[in-house]
C-alpha cells in the first residue's frame, strides 16, 4: 500500500485533483467528508461541539450549521483550535479505519485540507499539493462557491501560508492550467505514485 497525503489551500482545486486520482484507480478516503460524518446528528462529534460552542450552531433540523460554525470559528484562531481539537481525533481514527479495509496493493489517497497546518506529513508515504496562485483561489470562492470575499479572505488567512505547504510537498499539481491540462499532469502523477507502490520497499525512493 502507498500512503499518499493531498493537500492545497482552499480554492487551489484540490477535490478536481482527488476525484482525477480516483478515476486513475486510486482508493480516496477524504477528511472533509468524514469531518462531516463524525458530527452527523446523534453522534458524540456533534455533542461536544454544541457543548463547547452553543445551541446557535444547531440548524432548524438538528444538524450542524457548517456556516453559522464557520463564522465564528475562522474569525477567531482559540475557537478554530477548539473545534480541531474536538474533530479532529476522530477523523483520524475513521480514517484508519478505512484505510486498513482498503487492498494491500492500493493507492490510498488521504485528502487532508489541514495537512500542512498539522504537522502530518510524516504520517504519509509522499504529499501531493494542489498549488494555485491566492488570488486564483479568491476568485473561486467568492465566483464559485459564492463566499462573500471577507469571509473567503479569513478562510484563507486561516490556513498554513502557500509557502509552508509547498515546502512540505513531494510532487506540487499545478492548478493554475485549463482542466484538460490538469488531466493530463494528474496522469503524470498516477504514474509515478502506480511506481512508487510498485517498487522494493528497500530501493532508495527518489
Amino acid at each position: 500500500m502507498l500512503k499518499v497525503g493531498l493537500t492545497g489551500g482552499i480554492g487551489a482545486g484540490k477535490s478536481e485533483v482527488s476525484r482525477l486520482l480516483v478515476e486513475c484507480g486510486a482508493v480516496l478516503i477524504d477528511a472533509d467528508c468524514i469531518a462531516r460524518e463524525v458530527v452527523a446528528p446523534g453522534t458524540p462529534g456533534l455533542a461536544a461541539v454544541v457543548e463547547a460552542f452553543g445551541e446557535e450552531v444547531l440548524a432548524a433540523d438538528g444538524s450542524l450549521d457548517r456556516p453559522k460554525l464557520g463564522s465564528i470559528v475562522f474569525a477567531d484562531p482559540q475557537k478554530l483550535a477548539v473545534l480541531n481539537s474536538l474533530v479532529h481525533p476522530l477523523v483520524g481514527a475513521r480514517s484508519r479505519e478505512l484505510e486498513e479495509a482498503a487492498a494491500p496493493d492500493a493507492v490510498v489517497i488521504h485528502d487532508v485540507p489541514l495537512l500542512a497546518e498539522n504537522g502530518l506529513a510524516p504520517l504519509y508515504d509522499l504529499v501531493i499539493v494542489v498549488d494555485a496562485a491566492p488570488e486564483t483561489q479568491l476568485d473561486r470562492l467568492v465566483r464559485l462557491r459564492g463566499m462573500a470575499e471577507k469571509d473567503a479572505r479569513a478562510r484563507m488567512a486561516a490556513q498554513a501560508p502557500r509557502e509552508k505547504r509547498l515546502e512540505i510537498a513531494d510532487i506540487v499539481i499545478d492548478n493554475d492550467v485549463p482542466l484538460e491540462q490538469l488531466r493530463r499532469r494528474v496522469r503524470e502523477v498516477w504514474a509515478e505514485l502506480l511506481r512508487r507502490a510498485h517498487a522494493p520497499r528497500t530501493a532508495p525512493q527518489e
